[in-house]
């Protein structure tokens, strides 16, 4: 896959996240039967002010989040719990995250920052796919995508307490 990192914090540079975000997207698209050659997105490694800034544009929430993202077409299924449609252009899309609030977030959950930002990268990425958390079996259907494609990654699940 070809996934176009942009640093505008160089923290992110810490975790090797070129390497990671390709690891991620290679194994979500592998995952889910699709060619990670004949994709491609764009990664925004950004701080907190700059999500809040697009949350706020965007979503309407002027706070910090962890992970944005922006398909580039829309794939979500009709049907709650049904699988999205295929991408019909390689482009898949974009993806912000935020270090100040993924480092939180890994400290408070006593996991390594690498471990929670392949997970939100996976987690972007099935966005841009067409996969979401707002119907209750869009939910199950995601979160076991992540914790499928984060055990192949030999990564825990990050939904278990």
């Amino acid at each position: 896959m070809t996934i176009d990192v942009i640093m505008e914090d160089d923290r992110w540079q810490q975790i090797g996240l070129d390497a990671l975000a390709l690891r991620a997207a290679n194994a979500t698209l592998a995952h889910l039967g699709l060619d990670p050659q004949a994709a491609e997105a764009c990664l925004m490694a950004c701080d907190d002010t700059r999500i809040a800034t697009l949350n706020a544009d965007f979503r309407g929430k002027p706070q910090p989040t962890n992970v944005l993202s922006w398909p580039a077409e829309e794939r979500g299924a009709e049907e709650d719990g049904d699988t999205p449609l295929p991408p019909s252009d390689p482009e898949l899309g974009d993806i912000a995250i935020a270090w100040e609030t993924c480092a939180r977030e890994a400290a408070d959950q006593g996991k390594p920052m690498a471990d929670h930002v392949t997970h939100l990268i996976v987690h972007g990425l099935l966005h841009l796919l067409g996969y979401d958390h707002q119907r209750d079996r869009d939910v199950t259907l995601m979160e076991a995508l992540e914790v499928e494609i984060l055990g192949k990654l030999g990564l825990p699940d990050p939904y278990r307490e």
